[in-house]
This record gives structure tokens, sequence and C-alpha cells, in this order.
């Protein structure tokens, strides 16, 4: 008797298995950043403009990152939300003030079942006239999510990015929040 196919049927069934448990890779979503209510008690009377870099899309076998114009989006929709700024604009002319967000890190576990995100981003906050810098910090978040939450790792590793990079948002956004523009 041949152990070939027999050998091949578990290979085949192993490869099977992990890909149901894989799932799909997908990015870190805009919704899945979104802040929930944001407030910060302070709403200022200027414009600002959102500029992010550092990210990275997601391939279809890479792990999940964050791409720039998500974490864009997710950062002008928590301003707009908590009216932290009177105005959000885009494009190059007429913002009061630039806020820039620089991906520096997202350390993410390659297996596991609780997955912990480590996330860190520069924050700068600079006023247009005169381009004097108001702000410049480092911020560090962190996102976990075990298998209760999601089953599938992809989701969890997805999950944990994004509440990583909510947070990462929220404490940004409050820091801004306690400055006297």
């Amino acid at each position: 008797m041949n152990a070939r196919p027999a050998k091949y049927g578990v290979f085949v069934a192993a490869v099977a298995l992990v890909l149901v448990l894989a799932g799909c890779v997908s990015p870190a979503s805009r919704e899945g950043m979104a802040l929930q209510i944001p407030a910060f008690g302070k709403q200022f009377p200027y414009s600002v403009r959102v500029q992010t870099s550092g990210g990275a899309d997601t391939g279809a076998v890479d792990t999940i990152n964050i791409s720039d114009a998500d974490l864009k989006a997710a950062i002008e929709d928590a301003v707009v939300q908590s009216k932290l700024f009177a105005a959000v604009v885009q494009g190059k002319d007429g913002s009061d003030y630039e806020l820039n967000v620089r991906v520096i890190s997202l350390s993410k576990p390659l297996f596991g079942g609780t997955l912990t995100v480590e996330f860190e981003a520069a924050w700068s906050l600079t006023k247009v006239e005169g381009r004097s810098v108001v702000m410049r910090k480092s911020v560090k978040s962190s996102g976990t999510v075990t298998m209760g939450e999601a089953f599938a790792f992809v989701t969890r590793a997805r999950l944990a990015v994004e509440t990583a990079a909510r947070e990462n948002i929220s404490l940004g956004l409050k820091t801004i929040s306690g400055l006297d523009l």
C-alpha cells in the first residue's frame, strides 16, 4: 500500500483548516478606527488640515496595516464629531492649523489566542501663520483582542490594530484639547 495518498490527504486537510481559521487579510478600516462619540470638552474656533504618513497598505498576504488615507479619515471624522476644531480643511490653503500624524511603529503578533498590538505615532500641531509648532508628542497606545471576541486570527489581528489606532487617535486629540490655542 502507498502512504503518499494518506500524507497528501492530511496535508490538504491541514491547509484547508489553516485557510478556514485564517480567513482573508483585510486592512484596518476607517470605520474600525472611528471613536465612539468623541468628546474632549474644548472646541477651538479654528480650522485644521490633517496629514498622515508612515502607514502602509495591506497586501493580499501581508499582515494587517493602517493606510495613511484611512488613518487620516479616522482622525478627521473624530475632529468633526467632537467639534474639537470648527472645520477640517482639505487641500493646502485655508487652514489655521496643520495636524501631522506619522506612524512610527505598529507591532503585531504573528500568532496567538489573545493578541496585543502596540502602536506609536508622532503627533505635531503647527500654526500655519508663522509656521510655529504648538505641540509635538509621541503617542503610544495598544489594543488587545481575545479569541472570545473573534475566533479567526486575521479578524482578531485587524480588530487589535483598529483598537490600538482608535486609542492613539483619542490620546492624540485629548492632548490637543488640553492646549491653549
